[in-house]
């Protein structure tokens, strides 16, 4: 899933390409993509695009009539820059929103879990954006690290969107094991420095992997995450230590980890609650 790096760059290309053109179509391509009943998409038609910006996973398209567009791209979505625009309707078509004298984006969706929508939203609604705990790279998210007293593992507390926003498996599994913490230690039993130490590797690996994401143009490609450190590298070697990184696999997912470095050599059971074995 495209995660805070990969949504910020992608939103700066979008504002570089279609900043300052007015709306002329926004063609729905999925029945049920649209997640909101009013206003009318409709009512962007002829209004100027004033910027493309991001909050946690979402691109948000602000108008000059302060109405807004966001973009949620879930498991499966991806951005094509089209220029020309098409009239084509892909299979895998989630929208598409045209921009006078400008590229067309096109937002498609592999897989079959259809989640990827969008969203019109009114002067003054936040929408789906109210339910989002910080950016996991503002003071406000460091705070909450430094003070919370939250005993819910690191791990689940930073693919939390409501607790804090931008983040997923990728970038968690990452920055977990720069900071030699395992996925299943829980926030209150960090001590000061621990926390420092989580919150100087999550900074350190979005902003690598922002600038590995800036390097990119156009739209947003099938595979994302080429640039992670460990996350999807099981059974390979741990870049720090050589041990073999270890996996532990859920229903949808698994969490990536080296015993060596974050959890004092212990394997962790590879079953979903899993705990450590003794």
């Amino acid at each position: 899933m495209p995660e805070l790096p990969e949504m910020q760059a992608q939103a700066e290309r979008l504002h570089a390409a279609v900043a300052g053109g007015e709306l002329q179509q926004a063609q729905p391509l999925s029945f049920s993509a649209l997640r909101t009943v009013a206003p009318d998409p409709s009512a962007l038609i002829g209004i100027a695009v004033e910027e493309v910006g991001r909050r946690g996973k979402f691109l948000v398209w602000s108008f000059a009539n302060r109405m807004r567009l966001l973009v949620h791209l879930s498991q499966g979505g991806r951005v094509d820059l089209e220029d020309p625009p098409r009239n084509s309707r892909p299979r895998n078509g989630v929208v598409r929103l045209v921009v006078a004298e400008r590229p067309a984006v096109l937002v498609k969706e592999f897989g079959t879990e259809r989640k990827a929508g969008w969203w019109v939203l009114g002067q003054g609604d936040e929408g789906p954006l109210a339910r989002l705990g910080p950016d996991a790279d503002t003071e406000a998210f460091a705070e909450l690290v430094r003070t919370s007293a939250d005993n819910r593992r690191v791990h689940t507390i930073l693919r939390d969107q409501r607790t804090v926003a931008g983040m997923g498996r990728g970038y968690t599994d990452d920055a977990l094991h720069r900071a030699g913490l395992s996925p299943y230690a829980t926030l209150a039993s960090l001590d000061t420095e621990q926390r420092e130490r989580l919150l100087t590797a999550i900074h350190d690996v979005l902003e690598a992997g922002l600038a590995c994401e800036r390097l990119r143009r156009g739209g947003l490609p099938t595979k994302v995450g080429d640039h992670w450190v460990v996350h999807g590298r099981a059974g390979e070697a741990c870049p720090r230590c050589a041990e073999v990184l270890q996996r532990v696999s859920y229903e949808s997912y698994e969490v990536t980890y080296c015993p060596r470095c974050q959890t004092g050599g212990k394997v962790l059971a590879d079953r979903r609650l899993s705990r450590l074995l003794k």
